[in-house]
């Protein structure tokens, strides 16, 4: 019996080697400190503003710096963070910063070949540093809007049943109906309590006129808020995956608290301002004439059933219906691109189902007349009060598109008026979904790259003292055999690492992900210890050298097998209902069994075949 290799095998673990090599090579140069500077106003990046971001630096007096243009964006690489601060600094005092981002980033060192396919893995928050967010979650504000929600759905109920003298509205916390006849009253109490159990209801008499008052029952108030944290849970994740941020930590806290951790962002105020963000759009009809609109905006009196908004830009009053088409929360897609007629930027809107009907229904009925785009964002204003600052939160509602229904109108159609950046920001908030209730930041902190060096300085040395250990170990307990061993270790790290490192496959590697490779160092040389004390066992049977070899691997599979899959599924479990830091260490063990039985079973069974198959030998050293 002969032990060799099919040329398949030997290119196999060629082909493998060399791939996990080119995919590690990039941890090996780390990541630079780089300042990042793009156009808060513009798609693309402009020549004038890199040559005025090169003569700030130059002036600054750095000399010697890398530049790279990427994604429209301009990455300035330093060679520490005293001087990344530094540059930062001087590029910030000769840009605008309401038409230019400047943030802090860290770029690979890899040269411009190997950037081209392979990027570095990600590291966590104890070791590449970031922001940790704990954010706030304003139930009430929930409650207020799952009830306000109810005006519109009973306002149509009513005019479909044709009762005049009717007022619906929600105010301070509670739903009212008022009608003018009790037996109106008590026909919609049964409809609306029959069409919506989840609220509770109570009719009242005052005067001449007949009441209903409803509120959300304990039991719904109690789904409601769970709903909302949720909700507001993806709605985070949805955000930050669009921001591109590798494998954020999103956890509740509490009832009503987020933790949010963005390894790798070390600049807040960007992050900040995408997760709080609650821009959305609202499509409402037009109400009355432009003089209605001049009247309302010099104190005249505002329709009831109108509200008084004004255009972006030139501030022009106009007049919109209170009642909304389609809200934010009904849109189920969104994307920016170029409208083909006019050539400038636009959001392309998809409706769910019950924004599709509203927005046929109105449009069937109204082609002619004109129809406005409301833009709705919360932003935060400091404020100096006794000679501190304060921050204000208002809500900012600008009409960016009046336009006139030309056909009707349903599933899908598109929006205007907006400049390129504020189309993809917008596009990026619809995409992600609308936040089910506002957040606030109740604590926010920056953790440094510096710990995250020595935790990876030190969590290196430990996985390369245990593999020398190991090696060492068993180079003299089974000799060459041993060094065969420590060869298909090696190689098992090196996979570990390019599978962690893998294009769309980059997993993030945190403090206890190195301990997971640390352990799988220790463990995955368990096969090998298998197979060779299954050889000797053949061996001292008086069972040929080829022999012994061929029944040392086959025989030994069935055992490392089973050991590998049960602690397989252990670390699958681990990964699937842990959290955190023990997903890092899950999924660093999951790699390494599965590498490890490629390295053990197969890498080291083609070296030894290559080093003794096909040849007489009495004896091996092992």
């Amino acid at each position: 019996m002969t032990n060799t290799n099919p040329l398949w095998k030997v290119l196999l673990l060629a082909g493998v080697l060399i791939i996990g090599i080119l995919f590690a090579l990039p941890n090996v140069f780390g990541s630079d400190p780089a300042v990042q500077v793009s156009s808060s106003r513009e798609p693309t990046l402009s020549p004038d503003l890199v040559a005025t971001v090169k003569s700030a630096l130059a002036n600054a007096g750095f000399t010697g710096l890398e530049y790279r243009e990427d994604n429209d964006r301009l990455l300035t690489i330093f060679e520490n963070e005293d001087d990344q601060l530094r540059g930062r600094d001087a590029i910030r005092e000769v840009t605008d910063a309401g038409e230019t981002n400047v943030a802090l980033n860290l770029v690979s060192g890899s040269p411009g070949w190997l950037r081209s396919f392979a990027e570095p893995m990600y590291l966590g928050l104890d070791l590449r540093g970031g922001v940790h967010f704990l954010m706030d979650v304003d139930m009430d504000a929930a409650i207020a809007s799952s009830e306000e929600r109810y005006v519109s759905d009973w306002k149509r109920v009513v005019r479909g049943e044709k009762i005049r003298g009717t007022n619906i509205q929600y105010r301070d916390g509670q739903l009212t109906a008022r009608f003018r006849g009790q037996e109106d009253r008590d026909r919609m109490l049964q409809n609306f309590s029959s069409n919506a159990p989840e609220l509770f209801f109570t009719p009242r008499d005052e005067g001449e006129f007949f009441f209903i008052d409803a509120s959300l029952s304990e039991a719904a108030e109690r789904e409601e808020r769970t709903g909302a944290l949720q909700q507001n849970i993806v709605t985070l994740r949805n955000r930050i995956n669009e921001l591109g941020v590798a494998e954020p930590v999103i956890q509740q806290q509490g009832l009503d608290r987020i933790v949010v951790q963005l390894p790798g962002v070390q600049d807040p105020a960007k992050a900040r301002e995408i997760l709080g963000a609650t821009a959305t759009l609202e499509y409402r009809l037009v109400y009355g004439s432009e003089a209605d609109w001049a009247a309302a905006d010099q104190g005249g009196p505002v329709p009831p059933d109108a509200r008084l908004y004004h255009r972006r830009g030139s501030g022009a009053p106009v007049l919109l219906q209170r009642e909304i088409i389609v809200t934010g929360d009904q849109i189920k897609g969104a994307s920016a691109g170029i409208d083909q007629q006019s050539g400038s930027p636009a959001v392309f809107v998809n409706l769910d189902g019950a924004g599709a009907r509203s927005m046929l229904e109105v449009t069937e009925v109204n082609v002619g007349n004109p129809m406005a785009v409301v833009y709705i964002e919360k932003k935060k204003f400091t404020n100096l009060v006794d000679g501190e600052e304060v921050e204000e939160t208002r809500d900012i509602e600008e009409v960016i598109s009046v336009a006139t229904i030309n056909d009707v109108l349903s599933h899908r159609f598109q929006t205007t008026g907006l400049t390129a950046n504020e189309a993809a920001d917008i596009s990026l908030l619809l995409r992600s979904g609308a936040l089910k209730a506002p957040i606030q930041i109740v604590e926010e902190r920056t953790v440094g790259p510096n710990l995250g060096k020595d935790n990876i300085r030190q969590g290196f040395m430990s996985a390369l003292v245990g593999l020398a250990i190991v090696v060492i170990f068993m180079s003299f307990y089974y000799r060459v055999f041993g060094m065969i061993a420590g060869a298909a270790l090696v190689i098992n790290v090196i996979l570990i690492v390019a599978v962690l490192s893998a294009p769309g496959l980059q997993a993030t590697l945190t403090l206890p992900g190195i301990a997971g490779i640390v352990l799988t160092t220790g463990m995955a040389v368990d096969a090998n210890v298998l197979i060779f004390e299954r050889i000797r066992e053949e061996l001292r049977a008086g069972a040929a050298v080829q022999a012994a070899i061929n029944a040392g691997y086959d025989k030994a599979f069935t055992t490392i097998a089973d050991a590998n899959i049960t602690t397989l599924i252990a670390a699958v479990v681990l990964f699937s209902m842990g959290t955190g830091s023990i997903k890092g260490f899950a999924i660093t063990l999951c790699i390494g069994i599965l590498t490890s039985m490629f390295t053990a079973i197969f890498g080291s069974r083609v070296i030894v075949n290559a080093l003794f198959g096909n040849r007489r030998l009495s004896t091996l050293p092992i």
